[in-house]
Formats: C-alpha cells, structure tokens, sequence
C-alpha cells in the first residue's frame, strides 16, 4: 500500500512541475489532460501526506516514552499515542477506500431517463415526482440541470422526461439510481380509496464527450417537425422539432423542447451520445464473467430497485435492505443517506474482493 502511495505521490508532483511548463501551458490539450490527472490524485496525494505525518508523530511519541518523564507528562504522552493510533487506524481504511478500482465514469455529467412503466397516468404521475426528487437532490449539490426532453400528460405527469445533470462527480453518486421505482399510494383519481402500485423506470446515462463516440453523418437519419404541447407561438407553426434515428443501432432520439431547431439537434445528440456510449459499455460488460443486466429493465412492477409507500411514509431499497421512515424528505431531493449507504454497499464489497 505505501509503495503505491508513494507513487501516487511521486506523479503528483510530477505533474505539479508540469503544469508550470512554459510548453504546457502553451499547449491546451496537454495542460487540460496534466490538470484533470493531477485533480484525480488529488485526495489520495492529500491522504498519503496526512498519514506519514501521522506516523512521524506517532514514532516521535512512542520515543518520548523511552525518556525519563514525569508520571503526568507520560500520562500526557500515552494519551496523544492513543490518540494518533485511532487517527493512524481511520486514514488506513480511507486509504484502502481511496485506493479501490474507480469507474472510468465517475466524474462525468449524466444524462437522466425517467419513463412512467405499469400503472398508466398514475405512473406518468409518480415519473414527475422523481423528475422533482432528482432536480431538488442536485439543487442540493450545486450541480445544474438542464431539461433535453419532456413528454408531458394531461394532469401533469411525465410519460417520458430527459435531463443533464451536470456537476462533478455526479455519475458517481447518481449511477445506482438505474431500475425501476416502485411507488404504493391511493391516486387523487381513486374514489374508494385503494392503495394503487404502479412503476416508473430510471436510466442514468454517463455523458459522453465528442472524442468518446464518434458518430458518422451517413448513420444518421435526421427528421423535422412540427412541436406540441405548451411552447408558445411557433407550437405547429414551424418545424423546430428534431427526430434522429440512428441507423446502425435504431436508437431514435427526439427533441422539442426549444423554438430552435439546431438547439433542438444539439440537444437530441447529447442524448444519443449517451445512449450509444451506453450501449458500448454494456457490449464491453457482457464479455466479463460478471456481466451486469439492463439498468432499466422491462419496467416491470417485480423488477424494483425501491419502493416508496405513501401511507406508511416509508422508502425502501431492496438491493441493500435500507428501510427509511421519511417519505417526504427523500422524495423533496434528501437521498444522501440512501446515497451514502448504497456507496457503502458497493465500497464494502469490493474491500473483500480486494482481500481475498
């Protein structure tokens, strides 16, 4: 472990003298690729420096021991070892932590699919409330959001809503949020006052860069039409409304939420981007013994990641048996502690892989 720290932070300053390169600096892509591999060390490097001066003090305690001293001055000294062992024992296992394969995606924007599933209306309902939770959880984070396409219903659902999300680190608190939502409530429509279930599925999607997937013009077939729904004037007066299907995969992207029709296109292939990167990776995954499913799943009401029960303010996540009484925060975008745990989760499991 510490020969790898020392590394970690013989590359660091490495790139430290780098960046001050006159022929760095000169050079953008090299100053951004030095800046962006520096700030990746960052925390570890930070870690490293903290744990050897831990362990210098540690040593330099322990020697005082071996001194003559007064009964309190050497209860003064016992009292600072224990102290530095504890601090030593915490920067061990957040090092270990630090120190864990990282997904290649973590730092990276994301693009958010929510699509209500079973449950008709109710469930285009229930897509809208998570559409909420999840722009309250970034406002939360100081991340932006920005809204690529929406296809609203009547009563103020979402059959289908798409958002970038971008802030750093989003893909990496964002990215156990893919499968299908369950939710458990009486709807307003509901005159005898059952408790309906009905599904929405999310998809999280790792933004990719223009470098990432290239995509070629002549795979492309690029459709204009009229919008609908609200928008103002130009609503089924113009053609801003964009549809690119991509022909090698028959992904179809549409975009209409903007009176351009290039903001339109631009917008339609971020999300393509998304979804081809996507798809790219699930190829690479289902060559590996451990091939992951599809995050989004049929949308099934049994293929649920999480439930939330309105008349027991109650939110589970199946995956990790997590059970929270607070309905209300969770869905007004309060999911650090569920965020937290599932991070846990993961982190805990690669440890014991990593030990074994």
């Amino acid at each position: 472990m510490l020969d790898r720290l020392e590394a970690i932070h013989q590359r660091y300053e490495e790139l430290s003298r780098l960046l001050c390169d006159p022929e760095v600096i000169s050079d953008s892509k090299k100053l951004r690729e030095y800046s962006k591999e520096q700030s990746g060390l960052e925390e570890k490097n930070q870690a490293y420096l903290e744990y050897k001066n831990v362990v210098e003090q540690l040593r330099d305690a322990k020697a005082m021991l071996e001194e003559k001293l007064d009964d309190e001055m050497r209860e003064l000294v016992k009292a600072e070892i224990e102290e530095l062992t504890a601090s030593k024992e915490e920067l061990e296992e957040r090092i270990k932590i630090l120190l864990l394969p990282k997904d290649p995606n973590d730092e990276k924007n994301v693009i958010v699919e929510i699509r209500g599933a079973a449950g008709g209306e109710e469930a285009a309902l229930f897509a809208a409330n998570l559409y909420r939770m999840y722009t309250r959880y970034a406002e939360r984070q100081g991340w932006k959001v920005e809204l690529l396409e929406a296809n609203a219903t009547g009563l103020g659902g979402f059959k289908e809503v798409v958002f970038s999300i971008q802030g750093r680190g989003a893909y990496s608190r964002l990215k156990y949020e893919s499968g299908a939502h369950r939710v458990q409530r009486v709807p307003e429509t509901e005159s005898g006052g059952r408790i309906h279930t009905s599904t929405a599925t999310v998809a999280v999607l790792p933004e990719a860069e223009e470098v990432e997937i290239e995509i070629h013009d002549k795979d492309l077939r690029i459709d204009t039409f009229c919008s609908s729904g609200p928008g103002g004037q130009s609503v089924n007066t113009t053609q801003s409304a964009v549809r690119i299907t991509h022909i090698p995969t028959g992904i179809v992207v549409s975009c209409q939420d903007e009176k351009s029709q290039n903001s339109n296109k631009e917008k339609a292939m971020r999300v393509l981007r998304a979804r081809l990167y996507d798809l790219k990776q699930q190829e690479e995954n289902a060559k590996l013994a451990d091939a992951r499913r599809s995050a989004v799943g049929t949308g099934d009401r049994s293929e649920r990641i999480r439930t939330y029960n309105y008349p027991q303010s109650r939110v589970t996540d199946h995956r990790i048996g997590l059970t929270l009484h607070k309905l209300d925060l969770i869905l007004d975008g309060d999911l650090q502690e569920v965020i937290d745990s599932l991070i846990l989760h993961e982190q805990t499991k690669l440890l014991s892989k990593e030990a074994q």
